[in-house]
């Protein structure tokens, strides 16, 4: 289906009523709903905020903001043109805070092979798998894991630290 200048000026006229794009592709014919919505971004036609009919919004003065609580910090969602919705956020985001570092020791790794391994020995490995220097950290492993206490720790955090750190 090709889009002629006749049935472009038909699309913007039966936007600007509200229609929506399955109303429009079914007055167009031959043309799907996303075919419809498609056009409408290439040529920017302008978004709408409802699918109500524009004869039964209410009327506002135009450059009226509408009214925000100063003190949300939700991220405002704006239509620029053909773009997708663009987040804003009025507030700055909070500080992140650092886990408290309680007596951290790093430990030596021991740097065994892989075929050194027990079932006792942390598996951790260092650097590249590809590189001749590859290694495992070796130390002594608890009964809860493959790792050292060190490295279960950067292992497995707690759910809610995580979701803290995103």
């Amino acid at each position: 289906m090709n889009w002629n200048d006749e049935r472009v000026d038909l699309l913007r006229k039966l936007w600007a009523e509200g229609l929506s794009a399955s109303q429009i592709a079914a007055q167009l014919g031959g043309v799907s709903r996303n075919a419809v919505i498609g056009k409408v971004h290439r040529l920017k036609l302008s978004s709408r905020g409802r699918a109500t009919p524009a004869a039964s919004r209410p009327k506002k003065p135009a450059g009226t903001p509408k009214p925000r609580n100063p003190a949300s910090s939700a991220p405002r969602h704006v239509s620029i043109g053909s773009t997708a919705l663009q987040a804003r956020f009025d507030a700055e985001p909070a500080p992140r805070q650092e886990r408290a570092i309680e007596d951290v020791v790093v430990p030596i790794s021991r740097k065994l092979a892989l075929v050194e391994l027990t079932e006792r020995t942390c598996k951790w490995p260092n650097g590249d798998p590809l590189s001749e220097d590859f290694s495992f950290c070796g130390n002594e492993a608890g009964e809860s894991g493959p790792y050292c206490a060190y490295h279960a720790r950067l292992a497995f955090q707690p759910a809610s630290e995580r979701r803290r750190l995103r």
